[in-house]
């Protein structure tokens, strides 16, 4: 997009070359990184294995939908396994139902295994593309010496970031800033007022690293009490929130490093750290746990309505009346609802 000064309404080719050509001589125009075919297909493979999660995730929520919907509890899992485990799919495909949920049922299983083996597929083809290529497997042995940096983040770093050597030096700051991790400012003056984070860059990248800080915060004692430090500094409602983003943030740090000098990360001076309280993580419930503890059938009661005696309108014609005596009277109605 050429900028224009103000009243200007004459457009050419030969106006927009003429001002490409002065912003080019004034060094006002960046240039871009064509990341090398290498590094494309990486990010073809990890962009493939995020909608293949994403397709995972939307199976099983249609399957606890239809459930709920029926009235059908879901399967309880074995104790010490996975939520989706073989089991609890065994006892989905034997629920009893009708002819159309057990239909509609059978074809999210039979799409929900499907979407499990393409998941597993792709999976192997990202980790034997890494492991062909020795630049790769040399990076992502780098990245994985982080503390809650995995498999997973990892090739998905190497795919947005690419070769350690295009990261400039004593810049570790503009790689949070690349993933949305650094705060929006609006200064003036002596005023400074900073906001929350520009999550600008991969939204999916910036998620993946907010998870591998929660792990990272129970292997990493120094990232610990780094947490801790910011928790205690912020309301209970918004503490967690904002000390795992600024974990995430340090993480980027690590990973700069890591990557710039191609060295393996390791501890520098080892801090003792006791473990994490269950308060000091925030709340963190299933919304599926909260569903079964709530009671399957529950009575509506509505309030008593007073005779009217013409000082105000009747039910009616309730919504003519001030939205001052409105409001009061529809919250008291709602009020006598149990099960809410």
């Amino acid at each position: 997009m050429i900028p224009t000064a103000p009243g200007q309404r004459v457009k050419t080719n030969r106006l927009d070359s003429k001002k490409i050509t002065e912003a080019l001589r004034a060094g006002q125009l960046k240039s871009i990184h064509v990341p090398s075919t290498t590094y494309r297909h990486l990010r073809h493979l990890t962009k493939i294995r995020d909608l293949m999660v994403r397709q995972i995730g939307g199976t099983k929520c249609r399957i606890k939908a239809l459930l709920l919907f029926e009235g059908i509890p879901f399967p309880e899992a074995p104790r010490k396994s996975h939520y989706w485990s073989r089991s609890v799919i065994v006892q989905l495909h034997k629920l009893s139902g009708s002819g159309a949920v057990r239909f509609r049922l059978d074809r999210y299983l039979e799409a929900l295994e499907f979407q499990w083996q393409q998941y597993w597929k792709i999976t192997r083809e990202m980790r034997t593309f890494c492991r062909r290529d020795p630049e790769l497997k040399r990076c992502l042995f780098y990245l994985t010496s982080i503390p809650g940096i995995g498999q997973i983040v990892a090739p998905h770093l190497l795919a947005r970031i690419g070769p350690g050597q295009n990261l400039e030096e004593h810049r570790g700051h503009e790689l949070a800033a690349f993933l949305g991790l650094v705060p929006t400012e609006h200064s003036t003056g002596d005023r400074v007022h900073r906001g929350s984070i520009t999550r600008a860059g991969d939204k999916r990248l910036r998620s993946k690293l907010i998870q591998s800080a929660w792990t990272a915060i129970r292997q990493d004692p120094q990232l610990r009490e780094f947490y801790r430090s910011v928790y205690r500094r912020h309301p209970q409602h918004l503490a967690a929130r904002k000390a795992i983003v600024a974990v995430a943030r340090k993480l980027t740090t690590r990973i700069f490093a890591v990557l710039k000098e191609q060295r393996p990360f390791f501890y520098r001076t080892p801090i003792p750290s006791p473990p994490l309280l269950p308060g000091e993580s925030g709340p963190r419930e299933r919304l599926d746990v909260s569903q079964k503890e709530e009671e399957p059938n529950f009575q509506v009661s509505l309030p008593r309505q007073r005779p009217s005696l013409g000082l105000r309108p009747s039910g009616a014609n309730l919504s003519q009346c001030d939205g001052r005596k409105a409001v009061p009277r529809m919250a008291a109605s709602l009020s006598g609802i149990k099960g809410t």
